[in-house]
């Protein structure tokens, strides 16, 4: 047993690869991943962006779309699929052997639309149905204009991860879009859909500690890199006080953006401290064998429920406002991936239309 398969049997937790691209699908490193225990992948605009602009197992198709005449939009949409179904098929076996609960692949809705939400909703639907395969999610972001398309394509059986979460508060309204898209798609008599919600942590660390060292007081100082941790840990709490009525199967938390981003802290700081059943851990590389050399396989999520809260409540006082970090952060989320959407449709223009 490898310590990602001790994760989940040990732990209940589903560890998943955070990269996806045609080279570690069709050079076996993804195939190699989940033999070691992953259990599922994401992707989103900025690592497709880094995929296809990296490598040149793409050219052939991209040649093969330009003697069609496809537009950039297309060409881009064709290439992600292929790379999802692909996956997907990987993860087939785990998929069934599952249950239906793992073995997820998730494809993110294009986020120049991220404050649209009949566009999201029809993308959404469209994308499900393109990719053809029960083991499919769609990527929805947390905004004000996304939660209420999470409800809508739950309830049309679509399987949804949704991502860009960094506040307790919106997480509240996730939970609720979450349960009503269930109970509707019931009342409807289609299948379940599965849901993550993907709470983002080294972010949130990334962000607050910037502003406890604008603050610079002793009290300020001494919370850095502690507020990500205690802010993923009751949204865990969140989600347990939430699951009590609420149907099946669950919507497990998803802890996103795990890798440390401050060298001054340890390289496993959003891993080890957030192991906990029903959960979800997006790794990279790196962080997966950093995990496998050094990693503690412990139930931590809910070690010190009192701890974590007393920090939330203490970087408020210093005077850090917690709904002003999400809100920046959401902004930023959205930005980087419409970025990246649009720089990766800029570099294949000209190889459309060269």
């Amino acid at each position: 047993m490898t310590k990602l398969q001790d994760l989940f049997t040990e732990c209940g937790q589903s560890p998943w690869l955070d990269v996806l691209s045609r080279d570690n699908i069709r050079g076996g490193e993804l195939q190699a991943m989940i033999d070691r225990g992953i259990r599922g992948v994401t992707s989103n605009p900025s690592i497709f962006e880094k995929a296809i602009s990296g490598s040149t197992l793409y050219d052939d198709d991209i040649a093969t779309l330009k003697t069609q005449g496809s537009s950039v939009d297309d060409a881009y949409w064709d290439l992600v699929m292929t790379d999802i179904q692909a996956a997907a098929d990987l993860f087939a076996d785990l998929h069934k052997a599952s249950g239906g609960s793992d073995g997820f692949v998730s494809v993110e809705i294009d986020p120049r639309l991220a404050d649209e939400t009949d566009a999201q909703v029809d993308a959404g639907k469209s994308m499900f149905a393109r990719a053809n395969r029960p083991n499919v999610m769609i990527k929805v972001p947390a905004t004000a204009a996304g939660v209420p398309v999470i409800e809508e394509l739950l309830a049309a059986g679509v399987n949804v991860n949704v991502t860009l979460i960094f506040g307790l508060p919106r997480y509240a309204e996730v939970l609720n879009a979450w349960k009503r898209g269930l109970e509707r798609a019931a009342a409807q008599g289609l299948p379940a859909p599965h849901s993550v919600g993907s709470f983002f942590v080294s972010r949130v660390d990334t962000e607050v500690d910037m502003r406890l060292e604008a603050i610079g007081t002793p009290d300020a100082l001494a919370l850095r890199g502690k507020v990500a941790v205690a802010q993923a840990q009751a949204a865990y709490q969140q989600f347990l006080a939430f699951c009590h009525d609420a149907p099946r199967p669950l919507q497990r938390p998803l802890w996103a953006s795990t890798s440390t981003k401050n060298p001054a802290y340890s390289d496993l700081l959003y891993v080890d401290t957030l192991i906990g059943r029903d959960t979800v851990n997006t790794l990279p590389e790196a962080t997966i064998e950093a995990f496998a050399d050094h990693g503690t396989v412990r139930r931590t999520v809910d070690g010190d429920v009192a701890e974590a809260q007393g920090i939330l409540t203490a970087v408020e006082n210093v005077g850090v406002d917690m709904d002003d970090v999400a809100d920046v952060l959401e902004r930023q989320g959205v930005k980087q991936f419409a970025d990246a959407h649009e720089k990766l449709l800029a570099a294949l223009t000209p190889k459309l239309k060269a």
